[in-house]
């Protein structure tokens, strides 16, 4: 298949810049953060496949020279998957966690994690013992334990949710939202009186 370029059905976007968003059976994304999109290819064959509904779509086409088809840019599942309760444990998930900032002075740059009970000193590498923190107080820290070093944790460390982790997505959106994903990205938020 190859895009339709500029023509009274479709627009000049490339099929590459329209991904879409994939919405669980419920109406609620699979994953905020990151933001679960699939590429073009992916979402036409799981229409194809009859996986999924089209919800919303993009003003672009692709053609081939048996089939025209207008880009979804929202797609829902028809089969509900159970999200997990809890997230693995990775760097990625550690860090959103802590909304990606040091849990000793605040600051967003040159993260990397911190046991609060060091490994010297019998500390896990568990979500209940590790933090995000910046290379510097991870370095002022070494291997002195919280009271040793006067360094605690602005927030206890705990193991999050799925729900806690989408809660934190949703303060780091993507660079790009489609006009057409708003409506489904927000929707279980607490509205303002």
């Amino acid at each position: 298949m190859r895009s339709q370029e500029g023509s009274v059905h479709g627009s000049f976007a490339n099929p590459d810049s329209c991904p879409a968003l994939v919405l669980n059976a419920d109406y609620r994304p699979l994953s905020y953060y990151p933001l679960s999109l699939w590429s073009w290819q992916d979402t036409i064959k799981a229409v194809f496949m009859d996986r999924v509904n089209i919800v919303s779509s993009y003003e672009t086409y692709v053609r081939s020279p048996s089939f025209e088809m207008q880009l979804p840019s929202v797609v829902s599942l028809k089969s509900y998957v159970k999200p997990a309760r809890y997230p693995a444990f990775t760097r990625f998930n550690l860090f959103l966690r802590d909304r990606f900032s040091c849990q000793y002075c605040g600051h967003r740059h040159d993260l990397t994690f911190d046991h609060v009970i060091p490994r010297s000193r019998g500390g896990q590498t568990t979500w209940e013992n590790v933090v995000a923190a910046c290379a510097p107080c991870n370095l002022r820290k070494g291997g002195l334990m919280p009271a040793q070093a006067e360094m605690f944790p602005m927030q206890k460390p705990y193991r999050p949710s799925v729900t806690d982790l989408h809660k934190n997505g949703r303060h780091f959106p993507p660079n790009y939202l489609h006009e057409s994903w708003q409506d489904y990205l927000y929707w279980d938020s607490e509205l303002e009186p």
